[in-house]
């Protein structure tokens, strides 16, 4: 365990992934197994971040200090085993006596100082602490006194709270937050001694156009602050890169400042994840010993395993460091019902997900003052669970060998102001895919395709990844050369890493097609034919054997083949007119256009030319999901690690630690799976289980950490066979190394 202090050094070098360094055959599952990397914690991470397995955060409201008890906290703190917490301290209210200027106190602080005896109270208990500030918003003194430090809008208005009409919205990327947070945090970090501070709504809100911002963006990059919302706009893009570098400059600068207080303490931002997070992800990242993925609750039509796949996109670019799964105890709407509570099952079933899926829980209470007591019992005995098993949780590793790569340039400069449907949309077929399939998998993020990161991976599929640099492509060559597998669709690398089109796919070589040029779509009524005459029993007939033809996509790459392909399972059935009804018949029942393109160059390739993984997350239909499942295991070309059969709809997640391997078997079986709040949980009876292992690694003991009872096991050679008979909402088999 590291003592010392971080130098800044240490902090930016300590995103080693798992498979750094390790040399991981991509073409045998037990040179998977036998040169698997065990990481135990990068050093980098100090002990306040890497042991904590339970978090609780306490998001004070500013007449709490008049009402709240802070001994039930404490006392809950205790109860549920949490071992880390954060706690309100500044920003836009000071919940401790501060003597900096325009630094509001808490009208009904009073001679108090809660801060410092939340904080006392918990170091008693060994708990690591972070201080939660809050520098979005400030009053009438010190907007009288620093005009320039508040954000203005187009006009050059300052621009007042839109829901505290009695605040001003702070300019995130000048003196407010570079001179006089500064001075907060390191007033805190002096009194108070914390491991770090928690950020929440640091990075702004949207295009600020004070003096300082206008005067720092025109000489940063000579442009004036454009008015336009799309980054094709050149002034837009400018303002959009100029402000990452601004923030991430200011993560630095306040790391700076509390570091000459305590050289182990970090700023911990609190940010969004994924394609469509405006920061740069890789950034973000190198900069802290965790992070914190704020995903409170599901709303609107999402499915529940969104957790999960944030849990995947924060360790693709956060390695072996800990990420946070921040939770909420309400429901997570438009509306902004922050005292609510959301039924148990939809907060448990949220939270197993966060567990099953990699992350450390964190519960997030808003106001000291309980309103609606019902979530205590359902937390309590979540973390009371997890900590009893905390053995079989921590210093994990996940055994996936699907990669589903994701790409924050695609989104910002392909995707652009239709992201979510240009590109978020087409990761989501595949995830639910993959859920519904049963295949462990993890995210990629597409500026980590080295061959250190990729090496545990056998396959790696790119959901509409459109653009990619040409060394981004070369990777992907060299991933396929040295036997990796890809599967890939629609635009997949037909734009440049600025979102330039270009006049061929980057990859043509690989997917063996030209593109002519002509983009199709919408399609209506449009079909594909299952050539089973040309190719009986073909792996990508499994679950099909009895369907002369599918529905089509909805969008269409128009390609020339490069080559004569031995293998052309799926053929095009043009679109028809769908009315007048007597009028749907089709015009050319049958063509040569393919709609998968399969290679076999050193590993296996598949190119879908049109929007299967769209088209499946907007219509689910079954058809699309067994094409898709059947593609992985074709490009796969390996009995998987582990493979689950029984009744159910299954997140299923698998994972290594120094003594143990575990299976988390999640069960989103539920009416209420796409859209939330859960009422109940609905059991699924038995799951067969087979889980493959090279002959030297032995398996002991097999337990169910739910049902907290002992497995029989059954070896058969090198595969491990044991069923677990009923889960109601998660189970999780712990095999015994």
């Amino acid at each position: 365990m590291r003592t010392g202090p971080l130098t800044r050094r240490e902090f930016l070098q300590s995103t080693v992934v798992a498979s750094s360094g390790v040399a991981i055959a991509h073409a045998t599952p037990s040179g998977f197994w036998e040169q698997f990397a065990l990481a135990r914690g990068s050093e980098a991470v100090p002990a306040w971040a890497s042991k904590p397995m339970r978090w609780m955060q306490l998001t004070l409201v500013e007449d709490d200090p008049a009402h709240f008890a802070p001994e039930f906290w404490l006392d809950y703190f205790k109860r549920t085993q949490t071992d880390a917490v954060c706690l309100s301290g500044g920003g836009c209210v000071a919940y401790y006596p501060t003597e900096i200027p325009f630094h509001h106190r808490s009208a009904w602080l009073g001679q108090r100082d809660v801060l410092g005896e939340l904080i006392a109270g918990c170091r008693k208990m060994g708990t690591s602490v972070l201080v939660r500030t809050d520098p979005h918003a400030t009053y009438d003194d010190l907007k009288t006194a620093h005009p320039d430090w508040i954000a203005a809008d187009a006009d050059g208005k300052p621009r007042r709270h839109w829901s505290s009409p009695e605040m001003w919205v702070t300019c995130a990327y000048g003196p407010y937050n570079f001179e006089f947070m500064t001075a907060v945090h390191k007033e805190i970090m002096s009194r108070y001694q914390p491991d770090g501070i928690f950020l929440n709504r640091w990075d702004g809100n949207g295009v600020c156009y004070c003096i300082h911002c206008v005067e720092n963006f025109k000489t940063a990059t000579g442009f004036e602050l454009s008015r336009a919302t799309s980054l094709q706009d050149p002034a837009r893009r400018a303002w959009f890169q100029w402000r990452q570098q601004r923030l991430i400059s200011l993560l630095d600068h306040w790391n700076s400042a509390i570091r000459t207080i305590n050289p182990e303490a970090s700023m911990i931002p609190n940010n969004g994840s994924g394609a469509t997070s405006s920061l740069n992800a890789l950034e973000t990242s190198r900069r802290a010993p965790m992070l914190v993925v704020d995903r409170q609750a599901r709303h609107g039509l999402a499915a529940p395993w969104l957790m999960g796949k944030t849990a995947k996109e924060f360790r693709a670019t956060m390695g072996n460091k800990p990420a946070i799964g921040l939770f909420g105890v309400g429901l997570e709407e438009a509306y902004r019902w922050k005292d609510s509570v959301n039924s148990n099952a939809e907060i448990r079933i949220w939270v197993l997900e966060s567990i099953a899926n990699g992350m450390r829980p964190w519960c997030s209470k808003f106001s000291g003052t309980l309103h609606d007591e019902r979530w205590l019992k359902g937390v309590e005995e979540i973390y009371l669970w997890a900590a009893k098993n905390q053995g079989y949780l921590a210093d994990r590793q996940p055994l996936a060998r699907v990669g589903v790569v994701y790409s924050q340039q695609t989104a910002w400069y392909y995707g652009d102001e239709h992201a979510d449907a240009r590109v978020e949309n087409y990761c989501l077929g595949w995830y639910q895919a993959l859920v519904e399939s049963r295949i462990p998998f993890e995210m990629v993020h597409d500026q980590l395709l080295d061959p250190g990161r990729l090496a545990a991976f056998r396959t790696l599929i790119l959901p509409n990844i459109a653009a990619l640099s040409d060394a981004q492509c070369n990777q992907l060559r060299a991933f396929v050369a040295t036997g990796g597998n890809l599967i890939a669709t629609h635009e997949t690398s037909l734009y440049d890493e600025a979102g330039k089109r270009r006049s061929n796919f980057a990859l043509a070589g690989l997917f063996g097609v030209d593109w002519t040029g002509k983009l199709e779509g919408p399609m209506l009524n449009s079909y594909i034919r299952l050539e089973h005459e040309a190719h009986p029993h073909h792996q990508l007939f499994g679950g099909l054997e009895d369907a002369p033809r599918i529905i089509n996509g909805v969008s269409r790459v128009q390609v020339n083949p490069r080559e004569t392909f031995a293998e052309t399972p799926f053929t095009l059935i043009p679109s028809y007119p769908d009315l007048p009804m007597e009028k749907v018949y089709p015009r050319t029942a049958r063509t040569d256009v393919s709609c998968l393109y399969l290679r076999r160059p050193a590993g296996r390739v598949a190119y879908f030319p049109f929007d299967i993984d769209r088209t499946f997350w907007e219509v689910l239909s079954e058809d699309h999901l067994k094409v898709m499942r059947n593609t992985i295991h074709w490009a796969s070309d390996e009995p998987p690690i582990v493979s689950v059969e029984g009744p159910g709809l299954l997140d299923v997640t698998a994972w290594r630690n120094a003594a143990s391997i575990t299976i988390h078997l999640v069960n989103l079986t539920n009416p209420m799976a796409m859209k939330g709040p859960y009422r109940d949980f609905f059991p699924v009876g038995q799951q067969s289980i087979k889980l493959n292992l090279p002959d030297k690694i032995e398996a002991k003991q097999a337990r169910l950490l739910v049902a907290d009872k002992r497995i029989e096991l059954s070896h058969s050679g090198s595969t491990l066979t044991f069923s677990v008979p009923v889960i109601l909402d998660h189970e999780v088999v712990a095999i015994d190394l």
